[in-house]
């Protein structure tokens, strides 16, 4: 990682702690057993693309999860079980956060959607008093730009709009398949693996006693 000015953060994962088999195991105690063969770190069906894209709404999205399932699900329950995988925002990442601003342009790029984005910002505003906007110079949520990671699009679409320059930008995800694309149009990437924390790693280790 040479002459970044420039980083694009991950929110799940990396930023927010999440845990898929949360919403799995809810799910499952809704009727729906199979609900992991729907969504997951490293795989989504047409619905949940569809949803993350923007392409259809909370309702949409509502109603067609509870046809998955032969047994009834209210809405509420859905929703529940939806957010059930979000976690909480550690405060000594919004802390580094908060301290980078002055160092190095930041962004956040997410795949996320309607009713995530309601829960987890409330659970930021409710735990520490901020949103994720106030962290950030711009946050892109794939389901209001209509785009999502790994393609290219997004990646452009962030660059272009800001006036980054790709061998000055540093890409953070904890999914590998999501590097690829960015790879191709010359942006450094960092894989954040399981059990790492951004407040690990040595970019801010070294600069954070500097800011």
């Amino acid at each position: 990682m040479h002459n970044i000015k420039n980083i694009i953060f991950d929110l799940g994962g990396v930023i927010l702690n999440i845990d898929f088999k949360k919403t799995n195991d809810a799910f499952h105690s809704l009727g729906l057993e199979n609900f992991a063969q729907h969504i997951n770190q490293f795989h989504i069906t047409d619905l949940f693309l569809q949803y993350e894209t923007g392409q259809i709404d909370d309702i949409e999205f509502i109603e067609s999860v509870a046809n998955l399932s032969d047994k009834p699900m209210s809405h509420d329950d859905i929703i529940d079980a939806w957010n059930a995988l979000l976690l909480d925002f550690p405060p000594e990442r919004i802390n580094l956060l908060k301290r980078i601003k002055s160092k190095y342009r930041t962004f956040l790029l997410s795949n996320t959607n309607s009713i995530h984005l309601k829960e987890f910002q409330q659970r930021l505003h409710n735990e520490q008093g901020v949103y994720l906007e106030d962290l950030f110079e711009k946050a892109y949520y794939s389901h209001v730009v209509k785009l999502r990671k790994p393609h290219a699009d997004i990646f452009n679409l962030v660059l272009k709009e800001n006036d980054l320059e790709p061998s000055e930008t540093l890409f953070i995800d904890d999914t590998e398949s999501n590097f690829a694309e960015a790879k191709k149009l010359g942006i450094q990437i960092y894989h954040l693996k399981h059990g790492m924390s951004i407040t690990d790693m040595d970019i801010f280790k070294t600069q954070t006693d500097k800011i």
